[in-house]
């Protein structure tokens, strides 16, 4: 395995530098058949490189169309047809990266054996702890060894709509959900998640295991164990978090129809005094859970703008009642005089602004646009000195 990694660690190296040396020199960039050509068949004959044959091939085809692939992407930045921050040339792998992975397709003709090994070429049979059935026969394999020296095997697979229909059979309930550190998620019916916060439990032992590795001499035997120890303590903390997100995106989206959420700052957020309690949370992650998984199971996923008011709007009259601190955590509408949870309001207001929310008549409630009064839509008639405090009051 380590050296199926290391083979398309250097071919990817390689067509990284010869996109690199033609960019140099004012040449075209070498296609993809070219590359193959030149990196992986005729490399292969040179004494340098022999070694590249005691791997399977397609690992090597396939590290070049990764190469292709991050050409593209970088390319498809520059040009802005990529969503997303701008992204960086591909740069080249170290066999000291804590992630290494290889992929085989049809091609290279892997099996799984009856007896539930993964057999792949010139590896051979590899024992496997499955986490699940295949539930159809996959298309290519993906082999990852993670920074805590686990391996894992990913399998593309074609999903069938029918199945999943089956799965989660249609409902007629819709739900707001309002996100939080107090707690991870209030909804729309009251109810309150809780906050797990795993990284804030895991702290101390993080702290010793970092400890340790601090001590320990670089590059040493004991250093590469104790950073073992940090990695697998950072992996448990990230696999918790991954499975509270998985069990509860997959229980709103069996439960409900149509989900609103309110789109959030989180770049911004986790540059405050909150980051650690922000990136603990988890909150894109959740978010793109719901997404996909809405979109795979036939639901409907809402997003609001984040400069909506929902903690600011009485949920019950609609009166807007000014901004509130965060330690504010109840209020009371001066208008209807209607006691608010404000988590509860703001997870109602979501729903109410995506037009979920449904009146006795059964007709959608959306608070739409109020007309101006004819005196209130300009500034006829106000003295010039008078307009910046009209506008001053008015906000």
């Amino acid at each position: 395995m380590a050296r199926a990694f290391g083979c398309a660690r250097v071919v990817y190296n390689d067509a990284v530098r010869a996109r690199r040396d033609a960019h140099a020199n004012g040449l075209p960039y070498p296609n993809l058949a070219l590359l193959s050509r030149a990196l992986v068949t005729e490399a292969k004959q040179r004494p340098e490189r022999a070694w590249l044959a005691e791997v399977s091939a397609v690992v090597l085809q396939q590290s070049l169309r990764d190469a292709e692939q991050a050409y593209r992407n970088f390319f498809a930045s520059l040009k802005g047809d990529r969503k997303g921050p701008k992204t960086a040339p591909p740069r080249m792998k170290s066999r000291k990266d804590t992630r290494q992975a290889i992929r085989f397709t049809a091609n290279a003709r892997w099996s799984i054996t009856p007896g539930g090994r993964l057999n792949l070429p010139k590896i051979g049979a590899v024992k496997v702890a499955w986490s699940r059935r295949l539930p159809t026969t996959p298309s290519s394999v993906t082999v990852v060894k993670d920074s805590a020296g686990r391996y894992f095997a990913s399998f593309v697979i074609d999903t069938d709509p029918t199945t999943d229909a089956e799965r989660m059979p249609a409902t007629d309930r819709t739900v707001g959900i309002d996100l939080g550190l107090t707690h991870f998620a209030v909804l729309s019916d009251g109810t309150k998640i809780g906050s797990p916060r795993f990284l804030r439990r895991a702290e101390k032992k993080l702290k010793k295991a970092q400890q340790d590795l601090s001590r320990k001499r670089k590059g040493s035997k004991n250093c590469n164990k104790a950073r073992l120890k940090v990695a697998r303590a950072h992996a448990q903390v990230a696999d918790a978090r991954r499975e509270f997100h998985h069990q509860l995106s997959t229980k709103l989206i069996r439960e409900n129809q149509a989900i609103a959420v309110e789109d959030l700052a989180v770049n911004a957020l986790a540059r405050t005094r909150l980051a650690k309690s922000v990136h603990d949370a988890g909150w894109g992650a959740f978010l793109a859970m719901l997404e996909y998984k809405a979109r795979r199971y036939g639901r409907t996923f809402i997003t609001i703008g984040r400069f909506e008011p929902t903690s600011q709007v009485c949920s019950t009259c609609g009166t807007k009642d000014g901004p509130k601190l965060l330690h504010v955590r109840e209020w009371t509408c001066t208008a209807c005089g209607t006691v608010h949870d404000r988590d509860v309001n703001a997870a109602t207001n979501v729903k109410t602004a995506a037009g979920l929310a449904v009146s006795a008549c059964g007709a959608p409630v959306r608070p739409g646009a109020i007309p101006a009064q004819r005196e209130e839509t300009g500034s006829h008639g106000i003295p010039t000195a008078n307009r910046a405090a009209k506008r001053h009051s008015t906000r």
